[in-house]
């Protein structure tokens, strides 16, 4: 798993149809100084994150252990939104604080 940002969505009307119904969000992948790094990607959406949140992403074919995506043709998954983050007694994030 990695943590990530929420940067944007992607909306496509033509699509392999076990994917019908699935959002898909683009992130941005963060380092351990809670810092932004350079790459993006797209992960399914599986618990409703909004632009903005940080997330867990799983990825490979931890991405279709969630129930339902067994069969779906994902690379990446958003598997929980983050409240907090610390990392050796300091808070890089909290959602409470973004808002």
């Amino acid at each position: 798993m990695q943590i990530a940002k929420v940067r944007g969505t992607v909306t496509s009307t033509q699509k392999e149809p076990s994917l019908r119904g699935i959002k898909f969000l683009v992130l941005q992948l963060m380092d351990e100084d809670g810092q932004p790094l350079p790459e993006y990607e797209v992960a399914a959406d599986n618990v409703g994150a909004g632009v903005d949140e940080w997330v867990l992403v799983s990825h490979g074919s931890a991405a279709r252990q969630v129930q339902g995506s067994e069969q779906r043709p994902l690379d990446a998954a958003v598997i929980a939104i983050i409240d907090t983050v610390s990392v050796e007694n300091r808070l890089l994030y909290s959602k409470r604080d973004q808002y």
